[in-house]
């Protein structure tokens, strides 16, 4: 049911968004994907409703924190390289069905305030190594219209930023 200040309310896991092909020009999505059995499913459905060139933003936990584990309605983890696998270039190896194509234009990373003033690749290397150095993750995607081929010579390096804060 709807509550105070609700507009739609959809099931997310399965089924149709009630809104028309190429009708939304930015999804916001905070700790949702975390908790979504089939994301494919999901991205390919918002990739439909997306205009050309549509935003969508997602803030999830990061997969190697105790955020990620802890809470028992997580399905997935999600990493900094997990968002590529939402757009066509990355399926140049195996096609699984999935036809939408966003493109990773930014993941931000919030680390704790001992990695202020690190070099990038310092505390790139801890994030790699180290469990609970990100407290959050953005991913910033972009929805790509036509959608492009699968080619792995089309995938382009994910920008991985960081934040401190604490």
């Amino acid at each position: 049911s709807k509550g105070h200040g609700v507009d739609v309310v959809a099931d997310l896991e399965k089924g149709k968004l009630p809104f028309d092909d190429e009708s939304v020009r930015e999804i916001n999505g905070s700790h949702v994907i975390e908790h979504i059995r089939d994301p494919l499913g999901l991205m390919a459905e918002l990739y439909r409703v997306a205009k050309p060139g549509a935003v969508a933003v997602f803030r999830t936990p990061y997969g190697s924190s105790d955020d990620a584990d802890e809470d028992p309605t997580h399905v997935r983890r999600y990493f900094w390289g997990s968002w590529g696998y939402f757009s066509q270039p990355y399926y140049w190896r195996a096609d699984y069905g999935y036809r939408g194509d966003w493109e990773v234009e930014d993941v931000l990373l919030t680390v704790d305030a001992e990695f202020n003033g690190k070099q990038w690749a310092e505390v790139f290397r801890a994030v790699q190594r180290d469990r609970n150095v990100v407290r959050e993750m953005v991913a910033t995607l972009r929805a790509i219209k036509p959608a492009r081929a699968p080619l792995r010579a089309l995938q382009k390096q994910t920008l991985v930023r960081f934040v401190t804060v604490g």
